[in-house]
């Protein structure tokens, strides 16, 4: 299967009026075309949209979107994953006039969280303009990165790697106490990191269940500056910071990261590593970081 990147997220949020003040305030985020009293669309760069948080009842993962190259790239992958036993549904046109894309199916992982594979997303060519200078990294990159709560980590990995085509990139043990929502209890649990493209990872899978449907999702800055000055604006405005800033094994990101509404986190970061997936070799980490990173609770 031919999945390019991640393209966009979508949020529903019970607090929307923190989250503007989140984005827009602290994240340096642009207010996209689409917003309204509901919902909040927010651009990094020259697509429509990367992430849209809607109001609702709860504090979720509404979709991971991933991103194929046309309209028969999509019709390959639905059929892919018809023959896989994986139950797709066509997008109606309303969905499509709503995500500003030209084709889109839905389908949902081994660990129940739902995906969007799309085609086709409208662009917005005006100046991005955001508030403090500070430019994303994105282009075929994809958005960044998102990390899924999936307990069942063998069939999660074999979901994304055998049949949507992620590259392993790397893996990780964690202590049985670092992972309290295991289905079951082991000396150690494996978590694993993928990407589609060049960045080290697009994709972290995490083997415990979490209520929000998901852990975090990392944007990267361009410069290191970008990243010192949110993370002064996270102080100015109180936001918990849930680990110091560091530099990580995996991906040599040198990051922070904050608790966002809704009971997740979001990283924020400078430096990935971008490979040659020809030559990748999955590896074993054994340390999350190189420094920093230092976790509250």
């Amino acid at each position: 299967m031919d999945i390019r990147a991640l393209g966009y997220l979508r949020l529903e949020t019970t607090t929307l009026d923190e989250w503007r003040r989140y984005a827009l305030d602290v994240l340096g985020m642009v207010e996209a075309t689409g917003t309204t009293e509901d919902t909040l669309c927010l651009r990094l760069d020259d697509r429509a949209y990367r992430i849209v948080i809607q109001a609702g009842e709860s504090d979720r993962l509404l979709a991971a979107g991933w991103e194929v190259a046309n309209a028969a790239a999509l019709a390959r992958a639905a059929a892919e994953l018809e023959e896989a036993g994986v139950a797709v549904k066509t997008a109606d046109p309303a969905d499509l006039a709503e995500r500003r894309v030209q084709g889109l199916i839905h389908v949902t992982d081994p660990g129940g969280n739902p995906l969007e594979i799309y085609w086709g997303q409208a662009q917005d060519h005006t100046a991005l303009g955001t508030p403090y200078g500070n430019r994303f990294v994105t282009g075929d990159l994809g958005l960044g990165h998102v990390v899924l709560p999936v307990p069942d980590i063998e069939a999660a990995l074999d979901f994304y790697e055998n049949l949507l085509g992620f590259q392993l990139r790397d893996s990780m043990k964690l202590p049985p106490q670092a992972v309290p929502t295991a289905v079951e209890q082991r000396d150690f649990h494996w978590m694993h990191f993928l990407s589609p493209n060049r960045r080290h990872h697009s994709l972290g899978l995490y083997p415990g269940a979490l209520p929000p449907g998901i852990v975090h999702f990392m944007v990267e800055l361009e410069t290191l500056d970008d990243v010192g000055r949110g993370l002064d604006r996270m102080h100015a405005a109180g936001i918990p910071i849930a680990s110091s800033l560091g530099r990580h094994t995996n991906d040599r990101m040198v990051s922070f990261y904050a608790q966002a509404p809704g009971g997740f986190q979001v990283e924020y970061g400078w430096d990935g590593l971008v490979v040659d997936p020809a030559t990748w070799v999955a590896k074993e980490i054994t340390a999350d970081s190189f420094w920093g990173h230092q976790w509250n609770g």
